[in-house]
């Protein structure tokens, strides 16, 4: 079980460009019905790359803000829960405690991990921090994102609790480093496509990875 707190919001301009994002959300001190796309009244700026049913809910540990501030200390006053543009927070998990495809119960609905956040240039711009992006990138402190197996109410303070563990798949730290290695094997790559419960669009990537390592095999 792991405590949680809540995170809504619209979309506004980012500093500089003016570019329109959804990652400035506020703390949710009300109950929010929660549907396949996610909570109501949470938008998405771009809805190519951002929102939908295998983006429904993402969740950004709380223990990597420290890693963020002792990489940044320039901007560690904003790095505070709910800063990313996460919808859901907790001090109780990272990637090492959940797998692709575990099912959890959050208020009456459930939902599922399926796969990490792919983080962007938007994060940089939003803290105003140029490298930000990549370092999470690198250091696989992603989080990640959920789809909703059946919709249902959230109140604040309720828990997130595992329902369905996803025995014999990998924790999302383990996908995230095969996924991030320089040249993976591609038999341990087929393996991650085929998890179930894994994002059609990351599945997707994944075999786009193997076929390039295929035809570009070394002798």
């Amino acid at each position: 079980m792991a405590r949680v707190s809540l995170f809504a919001g619209g979309v506004r301009p980012l500093p500089e460009s003016g570019r329109p994002t959804g990652m400035y959300k506020r703390p949710v001190a009300a109950t929010l019905a929660l549907g396949v796309e996610g909570f109501d009244g949470d938008t998405q700026a771009d809805r190519r790359v951002h929102g939908g049913p295998e983006k429904a809910l993402h969740l950004y540990p709380a223990a990597h803000y420290a890693a963020l501030a002792a990489q940044f200390p320039q901007v560690a006053a904003s790095l505070v829960p709910g800063s990313i543009g996460e919808n859901l927070s907790t001090a109780d998990l990272d990637e090492r405690d959940v797998r692709i495809g575990d099912v959890w119960r959050l208020g009456t609905a459930q939902i599922q991990v399926c796969q990490p956040r792919n983080p962007c240039w938007k994060i940089d711009e939003r803290y105003g921090c140029a490298g930000m992006a990549a370092f999470i990138v690198e250091s696989r402190i992603t989080g990640w994102y959920w789809r909703v197996l059946r919709p249902g109410e959230v109140r604040p303070g309720d828990p997130l609790e595992l329902l369905e563990a996803a025995s014999g798949s990998l924790t999302l730290h383990d996908a995230l480093r095969l996924w991030r290695a320089h040249r993976s094997d591609p038999a341990d790559l087929a393996r991650l496509a085929a998890l179930p419960g894994i994002a059609v669009h990351w599945k997707h990537k994944i075999d786009q990875r193997i076929a390039w390592l295929a035809q570009n095999a070394t002798a």
